[in-house]
């Protein structure tokens, strides 16, 4: 991957002969110890990221203040779009990215196991949540997002606290849901409900029997929830809260059985060129600065230590579904099959 890379010490010197000073009347910086101190080497890194713009853009914001230095350059697309995007290059020769933040452990054990991560060295570990580190250490997760039941609070007086209750005739032409052909939480979400004792293809038929509709992503599924489309929902917590805080009347079940989560995982492909700087931007998403952010934008965060968003619940009160990851990996391909073949 092509880079371009440049002295801050020069691009300094630059504007100061813009400004119609001489370089020459410039002093170099200096430690405290009185010796000269070297310019940071400004670069370049490129993220792949299934993040909101205006979310992902704040981030870098604030990772920019701690090292100006990096550059962050953002693709943004839909899950679905960027595996497909990734398989592309890797075919052609290799990924060119050097930073991932999308999707759900699975898909990151997969290019783990395909050698497509570099290892990690993931700063101030120890105050992680231990259910979004990688044993191996090539990836992290960096907030959790459960998918939760959400209503219409206008149309909805009585909203579903359970899954079992969505498979309920009165729900008919009722639901909408994501798509898991686009949608990486809805793809993780079919092969853990499949996975589950509790629910499995049996609570899967009886659902898909009430005909929910099916929409491309969980953006527009919380849409359709809030105005009154669909009056319920199977969507993402944190776009609820958005919607709620905007004025939506839309709000947040979690259903008593317990909620399938991903925890947006990052890494670093072992393809990059600057693993130094992307190791910095992935230290800075799961550091508390970045993870206060995190709250602040309506997700739970992957520590304990930074509060969670307004009218969300302690992590405590939220019962967390936690499949084997390897054999949710495995079978999340024939998973979104089995799904598609029900509601579509």
């Amino acid at each position: 991957m092509h880079r371009k890379t440049v002295r801050l010490a020069a691009l300094a010197a630059s504007a100061i002969v813009l400004a119609g000073c001489s370089a020459a009347e410039a002093e170099p910086a200096t430690s405290d110890s009185g010796a000269p101190e070297a310019a940071a080497e400004a670069t370049t890194i490129t993220l792949y990221t299934s993040e909101p713009q205006e979310k992902i853009d704040e981030i870098i914001s604030a990772f920019n203040e701690q090292r100006p230095e990096i550059t962050v350059e953002v693709f943004r697309a839909g899950t679905g779009d960027l595996t497909a995007r990734i398989e592309s290059e890797r075919v052609a020769g290799e990924v060119q990215a050097d930073v991932l933040l999308a999707a759900d452990a699975p898909t990151f054990e997969g290019y783990a196991a395909d050698g497509l991560l570099a290892e990690l060295d993931v700063a101030d570990v120890d105050a992680l949540d231990p259910a979004v580190l990688d044993a191996e250490d090539y990836y992290v997760g960096t907030r959790i997002i459960p998918t939760v039941i959400a209503y219409n609070t206008d149309m909805v007086d009585s909203p579903p606290t359970s899954w079992q209750e969505l498979t309920d005739p009165s729900y008919a032409n009722q639901l909408v849901m994501p798509n898991p052909d686009v949608s990486g939480a809805a793809a993780f979400n079919a092969a853990v409900w499949l996975d589950d004792q509790q629910l499995g293809e049996e609570w899967m038929t009886a659902l898909a029997a009430n005909e929910p509709v099916i929409v491309d992503s969980n953006g527009p599924t919380s849409q359709a929830i809030a105005s009154g489309a669909q009056p319920v929902g199977v969507v993402v917590d944190y776009l609820v809260r958005d919607l709620a805080a905007a004025g939506s009347p839309i709000a947040v079940s979690y259903p008593e059985e317990g909620v399938p989560f991903v925890s947006q995982p990052a890494g670093i492909f072992s393809s990059s060129d600057d693993v130094e700087a992307s190791q910095a931007f992935i230290d800075f998403l799961v550091s508390a600065e970045g993870q206060a952010i995190a709250v602040e934008q309506a997700y739970l965060p992957v520590r304990g230590d930074v509060g969670t968003p307004e009218g969300a619940p302690e992590m405590s009160d939220i019962a967390l579904l936690n499949p084997d990851l390897e054999v949710i990996a495995e079978t999340k391909a024939d998973a979104v099959a089995t799904f598609n073949a029900l509601f579509q």
